[in-house]
Formats: C-alpha cells, sequence, structure tokens
C-alpha cells in the first residue's frame, strides 16, 4: 500500500479476546496477523498517514451475547483483558470504541439496536472527514464481520477503500465465510490487497 496524508489506516479490533487463543472468541492466526498489521502501522505513520483504531467494547449484559440472545460468547466486556489491545499491538492514534451502549458493534463506522436494528454513526466518519481523508485501508479482526463491514461502510461513505488480505483473519462461523465476504467487498468496490489478489 502507498500511504500518504489524505489516506487513514482503520486498525479493527486487535484486542485480547479476539487474538490471543485464551480469548473468549479467538480467531484463529489472529495473534499472527498483529506484526503484519504492525509493519503497516509503520509504514502508515512514516508516510504521516492517519491510524485509527476500533475496539468492541461491550457492556457485561447485552442482547450481542447468546446468553441475553444474541448469537456470540461473551466478548470484549469493558476494562476486561478480553478488551484490551493484544500487547504485542503497536497503538499510536486514537480508538473508537463501539458496542458500548450494548448495541453490535461490528462495524467502526455504525453500531446497530440488535433489537430494532436501528444505525447510529460512531465518530469514525466525521474524524476522518476532518482530518481531509480521502483513502482508507482496513486490516485487523475478523474478515467476516467486523473487518467487511467496516470496509462496506467506508465504501458508502465515499472512501476509496482497501482491504489487506494478508493482515486479517476470519472467523469463519460457516465454512466459506471469508470466500464470500472477499466477493462480496470486491463487488462493491473495495480493492482486495495481498498475495494472490
Amino acid at each position: 500500500m502507498d500511504y500518504d496524508a489524505q489516506t487513514a489506516l482503520v486498525v479493527v479490533d486487535v484486542q485480547n479476546d479476539f487474538a490471543d487463543p485464551a480469548g473468549s472468541l479467538y480467531v484463529t492466526r489472529g495473534e499472527d496477523v498483529v506484526p503484519i498489521v504492525n509493519d503497516e502501522i509503520a509504514r502508515a505513520q512514516s508516510a504521516g498517514a492517519t491510524v485509527v483504531y476500533t475496539q468492541d467494547w461491550h457492556p457485561p449484559d447485552t442482547p450481542h451475547f447468546a446468553k441475553d440472545g444474541g448469537i456470540w460468547p461473551v466478548h470484549c466486556v469493558q476494562d476486561s483483558w478480553g478488551a484490551e489491545f493484544h500487547p504485542a499491538l503497536d497503538v499510536v492514534g486514537p480508538s473508537i470504541r463501539k458496542g458500548t451502549g450494548g448495541e453490535d458493534g461490528y462495524s467502526g463506522f455504525t453500531v446497530r439496536d440488535p433489537e430494532s436494528g436501528e444505525e447510529t454513526p460512531t465518530e469514525l466518519g466525521p474524524m476522518l472527514q476532518e482530518a481531509g481523508i480521502e483513502n482508507v485501508v482496513v486490516v485487523g479482526l475478523a474478515l467476516d464481520y467486523c473487518v467487511k463491514e467496516t470496509a462496506l461502510d467506508a465504501i458508502a461513505a465515499d472512501f476509496a477503500t482497501s482491504l489487506l488480505t494478508h493482515a486479517t483473519a476470519p472467523v469463519n462461523l460457516e465454512p466459506g465465510d471469508d470466500r464470500r465476504s472477499l466477493a462480496e467487498l470486491k463487488a462493491a468496490g473495495v480493492a482486495l490487497v495481498g498475495p494472490g489478489m
């Protein structure tokens, strides 16, 4: 990727519950993504690009969790070890915390009420617009959920959007979710960048 002052690297949810094998919603090979993401952070910083992070930041009880009617195990509960950034991740910019009010927080740009489906924007879009950002590069976890939704929202907000396929990993709740997600992203106009792309 070529970075410049009009580009933002959005690092999605590289948190212990996803990136550590002891995490409650561990993404296979999640820890392998961390050094690749760090390389991109260093390249982005050296080119004067904006680096911003997202974090799942759920309350202990939310319809997002299976115990409360959702589909996911309890994960990334506010102020817990699981919600912290992976300790090897280089954190050099601000973080957008999502799902703080019990919403589904898949995208860095929007949160969704799990019962009504109503979407509310986060501060990420205005932050990038204020910084004069035109291009968004998305990396992090997990490909088939938060990374995909963040990239789709970025393209919908008229940012030229790229996804680094080697700097993410899928949950694959259903076999083939990763392939379907990449096809959906490509069809939406997201540039897929990485080995074999």
